[in-house]
């Protein structure tokens, strides 16, 4: 994607606007509209600016990769799969005002394994191993077609590799999350929100092992 100087002008005015508590649908669209954007740079909008003090607050609650080991680790499993996945396909990743590394694929509800499944599938799980968690429990919405095959295949991987833990297809995947007791594996806004501490898996993987570009959404 060309980005174009729009875009962090953009960017800067939207951060303004929330970060003195405008709405924030408005003001993606006000913002949108005086530049002309298009849907793209809007969804780069949406998916990457924050008000400082939600922004400080994310950050805050992000862990590091040293710090999984011997603790319960719960993986939101296609908010993970799908980013990393777009990364591997040469897809915009942009690293967001609050730490974490997003696509703005928006495939999630009509997501299906492609030919770069298995090599993201491969990168998570050598991550696993590394890292030593107590357990791994991945997390997939139930109502998303091949959830459960996925889940089975990925305690196929689990159970070859040594890891402790589980693949699931749940209705709701947020409740779970909502109440586990560990750190939570996901860039998802709302999940981190609830969440106490919080590790960018994909985020993680995208840097340290694809080494994948992405839009530093608060650096020109």
């Amino acid at each position: 994607m060309e980005i174009k100087k729009e875009l962090w002008e953009a960017a800067e005015d939207l951060r303004y606007l929330l970060s003195r508590g405008y709405p924030r649908q408005s003001s993606l669209q006000l913002v949108g509209n005086r530049y002309n954007l298009t849907q793209d740079f809007r969804h780069l909008l949406r998916r990457g600016v924050f008000s400082a003090q939600i922004a400080d607050g994310r950050r805050r609650k992000k862990v590091s990769a040293e710090e999984i080991k011997e603790e319960r680790f719960s993986i939101d499993g296609y908010n993970v799969l799908i980013t990393i996945e777009s990364a591997l396909k040469g897809k915009t990743i942009l690293l967001a005002d609050d730490g974490f590394i997003r696509d703005i694929s928006g495939v999630s509800s009509g997501y299906r394994e492609s030919v770069v499944t298995t090599e993201a599938l491969m990168l998570i799980i050598d991550f696993l191993q590394i890292a030593g968690p107590a357990e791994a429990i991945f997390l997939f919405d139930s109502p998303i077609s091949g959830s459960g095959e996925l889940a089975a295949r990925i305690r196929g991987m689990m159970s070859e590799k040594g890891i402790q833990g589980d693949a699931l297809a749940v209705k709701v995947p947020e409740r779970i999350m909502e109440k586990y007791e560990g750190i939570i594996a996901s860039s998802d806004t709302a999940v981190i929100d609830q969440a106490e501490r919080v590790f960018d898996l994909a985020g993680h993987l995208i840097s340290d092992k694809i080494k994948a570009s992405y839009i530093d959404i608060g650096r020109r």
